[in-house]
């Protein structure tokens, strides 16, 4: 039988082969597989393991990059239900049922139904083990468990199940009824392959895009972002052009306009980081947007001290402190304030761009440190030099 002929069925076996294998190995056997087979296996994997396959796809890169691509809705994870029983049935009758399906080790948890099909409780193997042979499952259950709707976003569906690390889901529809399960392993598997693209997406990567992304693909993702860090850029660039006499007056501010922008820059991605790995696990849901703002501000400000401090020592050295040059103090306590301030600022900026980014229904990773290096360049030089006209000159 030729290979693009081979039943459906064949699928499994296929997975079973890929399974244990490195993303190269499971590459090279996918390669000589039909196209409709490969998109089949991919789609079956979890998004994490068939990224990592298809980006050592010769050829086929880009079409499996599609298939790989995060879920959207939970209902796109989702399996049949399976091990699901009238909530009557007794103990001895679902050991009996148990005893006869194909793979009894598949089921982590049964699911009690009422009348109606909806889920009314869900019953752990080990409450099976230990309850008596005419208890029925009613009498054994966990009542109310934690479900999931196949609408819910899969975000959404990881951030609240980040605190019930549970092996299997059950995902109910709108009126209670069980309509299918979603495996723990799926959904964290989202949750690392998002995480992992967050650093991406900061500076304007697709989410997408691997190692193994062909040239032209990859250009295309990244060089509108560059022109929009250009655009960004000339605005910080006209800041420091307006304070030009002052600069010529005191060249010394010039060798750390540098030094303030990496600190205040980096401040605001430490901020920037934190804030989005709170807003991927929904910890934003639990914690007031003013007590972070106030924890990030204050962050900023010591932190922006202490560093300021010593780029305050080098500047009144530099300036002819120990010659007794009487503008050296002065130089230094603008250096002080301005890291202090600039820092502050920079850990406001981290947590507000990201915020800011989803109000507009964006993503907010998505380019998220061009907007932050460009706020925080503008903040931190503009304050230097407006300190360092007012208290020098």
């Amino acid at each position: 039988m030729p290979e693009s002929d081979r039943p459906d069925d064949d699928l499994a076996g296929l997975l079973r082969e890929l399974q244990g294998r490195s993303p190269p190995d499971a590459a090279a056997r996918l390669a000589d597989e039909p196209p409709a087979r490969i998109e089949a296996a991919l789609a079956a994997l979890g998004p994490a393991s068939a990224a990592r396959i298809a980006a050592q796809l010769p050829g086929a890169i880009e079409e499996a990059g599609e298939v790989a691509e995060l879920p959207g809705v939970v209902s796109e994870l989702m399996e049949p239900p399976r091990g699901a029983l009238p909530q009557e049935t007794t103990v001895a009758d679902t050991i009996v049922w148990l005893r006869a399906q194909p793979e009894p080790q598949q089921l982590t948890y049964l699911y009690a139904l009422d009348a109606a099909q909806r889920l009314v409780g869900l019953v752990v193997m080990r409450e099976l083990l230990l309850a008596e042979p005419g208890q029925t499952l009613a009498q054994v259950m966990l009542r109310e468990p934690f479900r999931l709707a196949p609408e819910t976003p899969v975000g959404e569906a990881v951030a609240a199940t980040v605190r019930r690390h549970y092996p299997v889901y059950p995902v109910c529809d709108e009126a209670g009824r069980l309509v299918g399960i979603v495996r723990g392993w799926k959904l964290f598997e989202h949750q690392a392959l998002e995480l992992s693209a967050q650093s991406g997406r900061m500076v304007g990567i697709d989410k997408e895009e691997r190692v193994g992304t062909p040239f032209w693909a990859a250009f295309r993702a990244r060089h509108p972002w560059l022109q929009i860090n250009l655009l960004t850029a000339f605005l910080a660039a006209f800041v420091v052009g307006a304070f030009e006499d002052t600069i010529t007056q005191i060249v010394a501010l010039a060798a750390f306009l540098p030094l303030l922008a990496g600190q205040s820059g980096n401040t605001g991605c430490q901020a920037l980081a934190i804030s989005l790995r709170g807003l991927t696990l929904g910890d934003f849901d639990s914690l007031p947007l003013a007590r972070l703002l106030t924890k990030e501000a204050l962050l900023g400000a010591l932190n922006g001290l202490l560093t300021g401090l010593v780029a305050g020592a080098a500047m009144w050295w530099t300036a002819g402190g120990l010659d007794g040059n009487p503008q050296a103090l002065k130089l230094a306590l603008v250096i002080v304030l301005a890291m202090t301030g600039a820092c502050l600022v920079s850990g406001l900026f981290g947590v507000l761009v990201p915020l800011a980014l989803r109000r507009c229904g964006a993503d907010p990773a998505t380019a998220s440190s061009i907007f932050l290096t460009t706020g925080t360049d503008i903040a931190g030089m503009g304050l230097m030099l407006v300190l360092a006209t007012a208290l020098v000159l």
